[in-house]
């Protein structure tokens, strides 16, 4: 027999939760082939088996949580691929073997009233979710046909006690009108990290606004070349991405974090980038960013947006960025206050870019340019107000006059 471990995943992620098996005990699997996605705080992954045979045992169900190391499945590697039927008896033999088992360790009843009452058979999951609820486990009633307490059970009992002490909660999940939909696993790591930032920063925002006309007027003249020399669109990012590189350089403490009572200046340029996927934001690190050309940031880019759009992003594309920027302007967000993406210290807010009147110094004239609203979000305890403003204002001089942007590659 060949028990199937949860591998380690990435630096910081220590758990996530069985969103799909793709077999089924008492079916065959290929060593490599597909047994099962793994969904984490940041992205899903598809779990392969690590030898041929029959699934005996499956040990934790979907929506169940697992840690790095635990036993998730048993495979019979002696066994060969049969028809269902030969399975499906080998399988209802191990089951009865386990009743068996089962039966003999645990007393159906006790000699005495002063013995303690046997301990109920659960998960290490549903033990520690039991420990953080304050549940005690002799009260959960196991759906399990050995008696053994999965999650699900916690999760169930949990629920139960919450109607129970509200009855208009009750009749409101009773309501037809209304659906309840459970947030998945990283739409609930989204929801706590936004609320953990506004709880744990000292953030504020500050707004500019950046005419747009020069990178307009490049880009006009320069696509088309730009394209057929690098296979790639000239876009907005770069010239952002460059600029906010430039920026850090002349403001380290933006690029930092906090650790304890430690600031943590970070010497290396890897640039979030906030894409919009199914099941809500991610952010993409472009890493070395200081050290990409306009084509490579350009190249970059497209990749992980297009691994974000095929659900295929590693968890190595997502950790490690020391500033964000996001662009709400692709929907039409007009002005906004992004939030930190923690532990990071800044994050820049792009938006849409409107035609608007401006008046141009010295020339006591108005004309009509194609303007931006940019903001940046900060941690204003390590960050004085001055060199946040002074930061915006760097990454305007430099999109407005890009010739430095340029120059440097």
């Amino acid at each position: 027999m060949k028990e199937i471990k949860v591998p380690e995943l990435a630096e910081s992620v220590t758990e996530g939760t069985i969103a799909e098996w793709f077999k089924k005990e008492g079916e065959y699997v290929q060593k490599g082939g597909p047994l099962l996605e793994l969904e984490t705080d940041k992205v899903n992954l598809e779990m392969n088996s690590d030898v041929s045979g029959v699934i005996q045992e499956c040990k934790k169900g979907v929506g169940e949580t697992v840690e790095v190391g635990e036993v998730i499945a048993v495979i019979d590697e002696s066994a060969v691929e049969q028809s269902d039927e030969k399975v499906s008896k080998v399988i209802d033999k191990s089951n009865r073997n386990d009743t068996e088992k089962y039966s003999t360790s645990v007393p159906s009843s006790l000699p005495s009233e002063t013995k303690k009452q046997p301990q109920p058979i659960a998960s290490p999951a549903a033990r520690k979710r039991a420990r953080e609820l304050g549940i005690d486990l002799q009260s959960v009633t196991s759906r399990d046909p050995l008696g053994r307490i999965r999650l699900t059970d916690i999760e169930v009992n949990q629920r139960n006690k919450q109607n129970n002490q509200n009855e208009r909660q009750h009749d409101i999940e009773e309501d037809s009108r209304i659906e309840r939909i459970h947030m998945s696993r990283r739409r609930q790591t989204i929801a706590n990290r936004l609320v953990e930032a506004q709880q744990t920063a000292a953030m504020l925002t500050t707004f500019n606004e950046v005419d747009m006309s020069a990178i307009f007027d490049i880009r006009k003249r320069r696509k088309d070349k730009f394209e057929e020399r690098h296979d790639v669109k000239l876009g907005y990012m770069s010239f952002f991405t460059k600029a906010v590189v430039a920026a850090l350089k002349a403001y380290p403490y933006v690029n930092a974090e906090i650790q304890g009572n430690d600031i943590l200046l970070k010497k290396f340029y890897d640039i979030g980038i906030a894409v919009s996927a199914n099941e809500g934001l991610v952010v993409p690190v472009v890493r070395n960013a200081d050290q990409l050309s306009f084509a490579g940031i350009e190249k970059e880019i497209l990749a992980l947006s297009e691994k974000a759009r095929t659900n295929s992003l590693s968890l190595n594309d997502l950790t490690g960025g020391t500033f964000t920027i996001t662009n709400g302007g692709i929907f039409g967000s007009l002005y906004s206050t992004p939030i930190l993406n923690t532990p990071q210290v800044g994050i820049l807010g792009m938006h849409k870019i409107q035609r608007r009147p401006v008046v141009i110094d010295d020339q006591d004239t108005v004309e009509v340019r194609p303007m931006m609203y940019v903001a940046l979000s900060y941690d204003h305890r390590i960050i004085d107000g001055k060199d946040a403003v002074q930061f915006l204002a760097k990454v305007k001089e430099l999109l407005e006059d890009p010739e430095d942007l340029l120059l440097e590659g």
